[in-house]
């Protein structure tokens, strides 16, 4: 089935209470000049196709909001995501293996982005993007910003994918709830708190684009571990280690419920997929229920998909009360096996008891 023709899901439905609620109560209001008065204009919010804002969230809000395309090279040739059929040219280039490299956007492609913003009237910007340490997509906003003709806040959202598109979509409700760009900051700076998990089949691809050591492709193909793998203070980390495909499922299933169940009714839930809709819909199905919000089903960027391959899976989850960042899985200590009782040696009394044996020390 093609990713198109998965079920529609329903557009984001902004929480009640919270940051969005308030303002809005307060700022509705005619005497405040806000959505309910004349003349509002609110905060532009620039971001990039790495966060995954689903397509007609992102054409409903597209007033106040740009979506920077990130450039995908495929063996020499340029494909820009949202004007080019990037997703079927990467999986035809991956299946043929050939290279597949990403780039961040040109400085001047956020320029314009802010020059299109600053035209539509909006006064201030907040420029949302994916982490600095994956990408210099941050940077190359900075340089942007220099030159844009109204001022513009540039934030590192030190994640990916809907992690960092929950804060955009949290973010541009707001702004258009009337919030301040002290606020939206303020929003945006807990980005990081949104996690992501993410399994891929393999991981050369990774290895090849500098995401992870060399070793530890090594590893996972010759002891054919399939790692989970999540973002933690911008960085891709090694969450857990499972060995087949089916305990992969599972485990992102687990995750993505303990994580949903501690942050409260209010969490967000995403799965991210690349050419294997079937598992996505499987993931989709069991996390159905995990929050009060429908879970969304979202095709992996191709600025991501370039890194993981095809058949990769990932849950994202934000909103609600954020759980600690994502790090490696606790290891249980091991418990030490008990000893056979020794015999008494150099003629000891039998009667005697032997001098109980101290366990090794196990690794922490």
């Amino acid at each position: 089935m093609d990713p198109d023709q998965l079920p529609a899901r329903p557009p984001w439905q902004s929480r009640p209470g919270g940051w969005v609620g308030k303002l809005r109560q307060r700022l509705d209001r005619p005497e405040h000049g806000g959505p309910g008065g004349r003349g509002f204009i609110p905060v532009g919010v620039v971001t990039d196709s790495a966060a995954a804002l689903p397509a007609e969230w992102a054409k409903a809000h597209g007033r106040y909001l740009r979506v920077v395309p990130m450039p995908v090279m495929i063996d020499h040739q340029i494909y820009s995501e949202g004007t080019d059929d990037v997703p079927h040219e990467l999986a035809l280039g991956l299946a043929m293996g050939k290279s597949v490299r990403t780039s961040r956007p040109a400085p001047g492609q956020l320029l314009r982005a802010y020059q299109e913003l600053a035209d539509a009237g909006v006064k201030r910007i907040i420029s949302i993007h994916l982490s600095g340490a994956l990408s210099g997509t941050v940077d190359a906003a900075r340089l942007g910003a220099a030159q844009s003709p109204v001022p513009v806040t540039v934030i590192d959202s030190l994640t990916v994918a809907l992690a960092e598109g929950f804060t955009v979509m949290e973010v541009v409700e707001a702004a258009a709830a009337g919030a301040s760009i002290g606020e939206l900051a303020e929003i945006a700076a807990r980005a990081p708190e949104n996690h992501v998990f993410f399994a891929v089949p393999s991981l050369e691809q990774l290895r090849r684009g500098g995401r992870i050591g060399t070793m530890a492709s090594v590893l996972g193909t010759l002891l054919n571990v399939k790692p989970i793998l999540s973002v933690s203070d911008g960085h891709v980390v090694a969450h857990e280690k499972v060995r087949t495909q089916a305990r992969t499922v599972a485990r992102l299933v687990a995750i993505a419920r303990e994580e949903a169940a501690a942050r409260g009714p209010e969490a967000r839930v995403a799965v991210h997929y690349f050419g294997n809709d079937a598992a996505a819909e499987e993931i989709v199905h069991e996390l159905a229920g995990a929050s009060r919000f429908e879970v969304l089903a979202v095709p992996v960027p191709a600025v991501l998909g370039a890194h993981t391959g095809a058949g990769v899976l990932a849950v994202a989850i934000g909103g609600g009360t954020a759980p600690r960042p994502p790090g490696p899985a606790e290891a249980k200590p091991r418990q030490a096996a008990p000893r056979r009782e020794q015999r008494p040696r150099n003629g000891a009394d039998p009667g005697t008891p032997a001098r109980p044996e101290v366990p090794a020390a196990t690794p922490e």
